[in-house]
């Protein structure tokens, strides 16, 4: 999500997934007839199953992208199956990004009749990216924690009313610098079906860190008044900071697959589960 810069060339993977999803296979697939047989020896029919939609321009445009360019997603293609998957019974649905990236045109085309929002950290980057992808729909984020703070906000976080579970808002909660206060009115009014944590950047001292991103998806999914449960994407969990954010607020028992540096929660409201005392989140 948050690289910026050629990666290893994986485009014969993604133009399958996406020629595959809207039902255009038909009419190129003498393109991608290698690429399909490996994907279908790797992944079964079941990933291959296409929707009956016609394509959309966003998800053209995503083809012929990645057909012709070496700009690839940083995540795997096994990591990319796992969102795939519940995108494609869930789409269209309200999909929450963090993070712009080369991988960003694959998510929107992914879910073409759906909200897909990308929120990110650097807004020159944002323009960088809107200027080649117009139809993007991206805002910029203000973050106020740094990386080298982690361990300070996760053993200090419990001793703030505004930063528990059972009183923990997003919108103005200056006071839990965990909370991403300041967010687009669209993001505190929409409820995520599906919510991806691949960025900000969380690699150097300085950093913003994923702290905010994580806790505030947590609040999110808790805070959900529709049926069903939030799908939380978390990337990156090979890191000490990822992955302690993650179990302190997304929760083990929550996690249902974990593939390669990606790992799966499916959250459910508080209004349909018992979490216990309240004052913690797992």
């Amino acid at each position: 999500m948050k690289n910026r810069s050629p990666l290893s060339e994986r485009p014969v993977f993604l133009v399958v997934i996406l020629v595959l999803l809207i039902g255009a296979g038909l009419a190129i697939s003498s393109f991608f007839q290698a690429g399909t047989s490996v994907l279908y020896s790797i992944a079964g029919p079941t990933f291959l199953r296409a929707v009956d939609d016609a394509p959309v321009a966003i998800q053209l445009q995503a083809i012929l992208h990645y057909a012709t360019s070496r700009q690839t997603p940083q995540q795997s293609r096994d990591e990319i199956a796992v969102s795939f998957e519940v995108l494609k019974s869930r789409s269209p649905c309200n999909f929450l990004v963090f993070g712009l990236g080369f991988d960003s045109l694959m998510w929107a085309s992914l879910n073409p009749r759906g909200t897909t929002l990308f929120l990110e950290e650097d807004p020159k980057w944002v323009q960088t990216v809107l200027k080649d992808v117009p139809q993007l729909r991206a805002e910029t984020v203000h973050y106020r924690t740094q990386l080298k703070e982690a361990d300070e906000l996760l053993s200090s976080y419990r001793s703030l009313r505004s930063c528990s579970p059972s009183e923990a808002v997003l919108r103005g909660n200056t006071e839990c610098r965990l909370a991403l206060d300041n967010l687009p009115d669209e993001v505190y009014d929409k409820e995520w079906d599906l919510i991806m944590v691949d960025a900000p950047r969380g690699y150097f001292p300085e950093a913003p860190g994923r702290m905010g991103a994580i806790f505030s998806a947590a609040v999110m999914a808790r805070r959900r008044r529709g049926s069903g449960v939030t799908h939380v994407f978390l990337h990156d969990v090979d890191r000490k900071v990822e992955k302690a954010f993650a179990e302190e607020f997304l929760c083990r028992k929550f996690l249902v697959k974990a593939v390669g540096r990606l790992w799966h929660f499916e959250i459910p409201s508080a209004a349909n589960v018992t979490y216990g005392d309240g004052e913690r989140f797992c």
